[in-house]
């Protein structure tokens, strides 16, 4: 099985030199490779210099995470992609049970580690931590972290177990499985674009694991923070686009109009925390969804919509008003 570690980079030198070495150190024998999204800084430089092992993609334009991958993945050879981000550093044998989790298991298409926070590795870190779920409203969350709450990591996820969704900071993909998925959807620039792209997955009857035996550490933020009302927009916006592409009509419909309404009470909840950035945020991916949906159903033609798809009836619910926040206790609650 030839791996190739593919990292997206756009104007991230310095990430490079931080993390790279990392990676260099413990990834024997897989292909690395830096797909580069139309930098502006010394990155490619900086490459060719210090690292002239590493292939080198340049794409033409900055078209975010989901365009980037798409456009570089073409260019790379190998059975699985490893989709890693520029601010992860890696441990020590990560690849191993990666390469045996696809061997003991033909039907997995996709696969995620234990996702641990650079700045406190005890904890486990925002982005899909210990591999992500969705709830039976369409939001996505993770074992390990529930919105904002992230729990110590006591080994309480070193297990291998079948998952919703992988994170984009670290996706391990097989590369046919990519190709007749047709890769990431490039409408949602970045941000729940993995979300989607295994959703389509399991739909397809394809597996997605969770292998807590290998790990990685987040820095995490370094493109977007939690507090950007950008990124407030890109996630508002595109989980309801995969609502919309992904769900079955009877049961679509009545849950996109029940989250506009929640969006509604989120951004209240905004205006009462003087955060008039983030609600104006929510407005305009509502105005961007209303835009675009009648491009997105016509993509709900590729869909099988076989799947039950939900962990828990509302993460919303069980989290601010039950005031859950570890998944242990949530798939009881």
């Amino acid at each position: 099985m030839k791996i190739a570690i593919v990292i997206l980079n756009w104007n991230g030198e310095s990430l490079l030199k931080q993390f790279l070495p990392s990676v260099m150190a413990h990834s024997k024998g897989a292909d690395i490779y830096v797909v580069d999204n139309a930098s502006t800084d010394g990155s490619i430089a900086f490459l060719k210099k210090e690292y002239p092992e590493i292939g080198i993609v340049q794409n033409l334009e900055n078209g975010g995470f989901a365009k980037g991958y798409n456009d570089g993945l073409k260019h790379i050879k190998a059975d699985v992609f490893c989709l890693l981000n520029s601010d992860v550093e890696v441990s020590e044998n990560w690849l191993e049970p990666i390469q045996e989790a696809f061997s003991n298991s033909p039907d997995v298409a996709i696969i995620q580690p234990k996702i641990l926070d650079l700045k406190n590795k005890d904890c486990f870190e925002y982005a899909g931590a210990a591999g992500g779920f969705i709830d039976m409203l369409g939001y996505p969350f993770c074992r390990g972290r529930i919105f904002q709450a992230l729990e110590k990591d006591e080994g309480q996820y070193d297990d291998t177990t079948e998952i919703f969704w992988a994170t984009g900071a670290c996706m391990f993909i097989k590369r046919d499985i990519f190709n007749s998925l047709g890769g990431f959807d490039e409408d949602y620039f970045a941000h729940q674009e993995e979300v989607d792209l295994c959703w389509r997955a399991k739909n397809a009857g394809h597996k997605v694991l969770y292998v807590g035996k290998s790990h990685i550490y987040h820095l995490g933020g370094s493109t977007l923070s939690n507090m950007n009302p950008k990124k407030t927009f890109l996630n508002f916006r595109n989980s309801l686009y995969s609502i919309t592409k992904n769900l079955p009509k009877r049961k679509a419909f009545p849950i996109i109009l029940f989250r506009l309404l929640l969006d509604g009470i989120a951004a209240l909840r905004f205006v009462f925390q003087l955060k008039f950035a983030h609600c104006w945020a929510i407005l305009r991916a509502h105005i961007s969804f209303y835009g675009n949906f009648r491009k997105l159903y016509k993509k709900r033609e590729k869909a099988n919509f076989i799947l039950k798809y939900h962990t828990t009836t509302s993460i919303v619910w069980s989290h601010f008003v039950n005031q859950v926040k570890n998944f242990n206790i949530l798939v009881k609650d």
